[in-house]
């Protein structure tokens, strides 16, 4: 019997459900450093339902891959105008063919030769990514890179040492020895709790402005008292 490709495809096992297989990450900056990514990001996009942020997940991106067991996990990356929804993996096969639009590694002594060659080449000549950025919690060590062609090219800093990121229409540079994003002015984009410390902040000075206008009101009424005039009448 002859079967239709969609009979054959109802054969095969089901992609989706591959589990991620990458390793533990190196230290506790590595774990906050790339929370720090996810969380951020995240807030800052939450109006928005059209990307998916992977965090220390793999990306199978060929049946031989798995085969050969050959996983590369991005410790970052960022996929645009896809479902916003959780996945075990990312599996290109089963996502219309989409490799990740940006990729952020963090250097450790133990992975920072493969992330700058190896690494690099294949998200340059596989996933043809748009944007590779690698970061050294360990010694703020920061380069970007887009694609121009068939090439990675140096992605050069502003003066202000921050280095422009067209897929997230946002800056990445470090503060506070954290990378960290930053708008098209170079102001921080805040962490949830950034954005409520803010928040209680400007309520406080709102409080401390209403309370001196209250004082200076009376201040006045009492020097218009002195003068024997009523301010009330």
């Amino acid at each position: 019997m002859v079967m239709t490709p969609q009979q054959l495809a109802d054969l095969m096992p089901d992609a989706t459900q591959l589990e991620s297989d990458e390793p533990e990450m190196e230290s506790s900056l590595h774990y906050i450093q790339l929370a720090l990514l996810v969380t951020c990001l995240e807030w800052f996009w939450r109006d928005r339902t059209d990307f998916f942020i992977g965090a220390n997940l793999t990306i199978y991106f060929s049946r031989q891959q798995l085969r050969n067991r050959d996983f590369r996990g991005p410790d970052f990356f960022l996929v645009k105008q896809t479902q916003k929804r959780p996945r075990k993996s990312w599996v290109v096969w089963e996502e219309d063919g989409k490799y990740p639009d940006l990729i952020i590694e963090l250097l450790s002594d133990s992975t920072a030769n493969v992330d700058r060659t190896l690494k690099k080449a294949l998200y340059q000549d596989r996933f043809r990514t748009s944007e590779y950025f690698w970061f050294s919690p360990d010694d703020m060590e920061l380069m970007g890179y887009r694609l121009a062609g068939q090439t990675y090219q140096t992605i050069a800093p502003n003066p202000a040492g921050l280095f422009w990121s067209e897929t997230l229409e946002l800056y990445l540079g470090v503060h506070n020895q954290q990378l960290r994003y930053f708008s098209p002015q170079g102001q921080l984009v805040q962490t949830p709790t950034e954005d409520a410390e803010a928040a209680q902040q400007q309520a406080e000075q709102a409080r401390q402005q209403a309370e001196q206008a209250r004082q200076r009101a009376e201040q006045l009424v009492e020097q218009l008292r002195s003068l024997g005039i009523e301010p009330d009448a």
